[in-house]
């Protein structure tokens, strides 16, 4: 994969600056091809938010430690992910029928349901890192890394196969139904291989029990929204982040 496609998957997906001429000629069309990059991405993403967590839990705080790293991924992704998360429960748990759901999704207000997904969803973050700050901080560091490997690794279930439930464009049209089985598996391994490198067997088991949960996930909002749209992609990397963690606290 060239290194143009790289730096705009980086810039389009966070926050981190990027000189623009790093991502050109790459056209916005063409950022479904970066799918295999997700998985580096995450990795750039744990590195740093996990050094500012273990750093601050050195201190002997290990609950701003937890603070820290749910707050820094937010930041590096402008709330990407959170977003798409508020957006999906709003539409998900309003029990009206697909068009109106899809149309609640498409508001830009926050909804109850969407509210209480942020909050449960940075709450149960948060209480599982304190929980894995009992170990070992070089255990800590090297599983707070593979926790967004793991979210950006699990959302290409969401892609392959799937179809892209609204009419017309959109930015989850770039990437569902567009990517091949080859860019499929890619990041499936690379991003398991790499959680395996960094995490070991726990880090493995618990990429295991994540891909199930975001598959079940993918099943789910295919049901309710005859297909996937760019908010449920949202929500399925941060709920397979939650998973990862909540996963690594069973053994």
């Amino acid at each position: 994969m060239k290194p143009a496609m790289f730096w705009a998957t980086l810039q389009f997906i966070t926050r981190i600056p990027v000189p623009a001429k790093w991502a050109e000629p790459v056209d916005f069309r063409q950022f479904g091809r970066g799918i295999p990059c997700f998985p580096i991405i995450g990795l750039v993403l744990g590195v740093i938010a996990a050094a500012v967590s273990v750093g601050i839990t050195l201190s002997g705080n290990p609950y701003i430690g937890a603070i820290s790293y749910v707050l820094v991924l937010a930041l590096l992704t402008g709330g990407f992910h959170l977003d798409g998360l508020a957006d999906t429960c709003d539409g998900i748990f309003s029990a009206r029928n697909r068009e109106r759901m899809l149309e609640i999704m498409c508001d830009s207000r926050l909804g109850t349901h969407g509210g209480l997904a942020l909050v449960f969803c940075l709450v149960i973050k948060t209480l599982a890192v304190v929980e894995l700050s009992d170990n070992t901080l070089f255990y800590l560091f090297t599983m707070l890394v593979c926790a967004p490997i793991a979210g950006r690794t699990a959302m290409v279930l969401l892609m392959y196969r799937q179809r892209y439930s609204r009419e017309g464009e959109g930015m989850g049209n770039i990437y569902i139904g567009q990517v091949t089985g080859r860019e499929t598996a890619v990041t499936l391994l690379s991003g398991t291989a790499l959680i395996g490198a960094i995490g070991g067997v726990r880090g493995l088991l618990a990429i295991g029990v994540t891909l199930i949960a975001i598959y079940g996930l993918a099943g789910y909002f295919r049901h309710h929204l005859d297909g996937q749209t760019g908010d449920t992609l949202g929500a399925s990397e941060e709920l397979g982040e939650m998973v990862f963690l909540l996963s690594l606290l069973w053994y």
